[in-house]
């Protein structure tokens, strides 16, 4: 190709765009699928806190011939499920400083603790069924055990997923760098203590 002044012209190329480089997510999808767990447990504690105060606010609450629930025990039990936040939070700043036994104590620690909530529980509702308060004896008793066992389900869940991310941790496969597994189940923890805010009051002092 000749230019005006006569001489010949390089053939110009095509200089493909820069791939830019794509920004992480704000948030990531392991959180974003537990965000919508809890969105949909949060949906099912609703309904079921719905149903107990319709039957609660619609007669007699308790009924004056059947047993009071243990509120002191209860009281010192969720104290202890409220401390095991304090290890829960322990564990998530060990493994962001790839501190491995200290984690691991802590995951351990939280852990043993629901258990011993869990324990307590079930020993509060076996004295509760000996002295008549049963899950088909009534509404007061049917309302009890659906709200509460269906919590104590989710923290003997929380506690299994615990003892697992325990053992995982033990054998190192938790970094600083790589420790979603593990932010997932401690958010998962401060949301059945979180429901525990809320259905202690509820059920056992008002």
């Amino acid at each position: 190709m000749m230019t005006d002044a006569g001489s010949l012209a390089m053939p110009q190329r095509t200089v493909p765009h820069a791939v830019q480089e794509t920004s992480p997510p704000v948030v990531s999808n392991t959180r974003l699928a537990m965000l919508v767990v809890i969105a949909a447990e949060s949906m099912l504690f609703a309904g079921l806190i719905g149903t107990y105060l319709v039957f609660r606010l619609s007669r007699t609450w308790p009924p004056p011939d059947l047993p009071r629930l243990p509120l002191a025990l209860t009281a010192a039990n969720s104290i202890l499920l409220f401390a095991s936040l304090v290890p829960m939070t322990r564990a998530l700043r060990a493994v962001r400083r790839d501190d491995r036994a200290t984690l691991v104590r802590a995951l351990e620690l939280t852990a043993l603790m629901g258990a011993f909530f869990l324990v307590v529980q079930g020993f509060e509702w076996v004295r509760l069924v000996r002295h008549g308060l049963t899950l088909g004896g009534s509404m007061y008793g049917a309302t009890f055990y659906v709200l509460i066992g269906c919590h104590a389900a989710h923290v003997l869940a929380a506690v299994v997923w615990l003892t697992v991310t325990a053992f995982l941790a033990r054998r190192g496969a938790f970094r600083a760098t790589r420790h979603g597994a593990l932010e997932m189940c401690g958010i998962y923890w401060y949301f059945v203590c979180a429901l525990w805010v809320i259905l202690f009051p509820l059920v056992y002092v008002y």
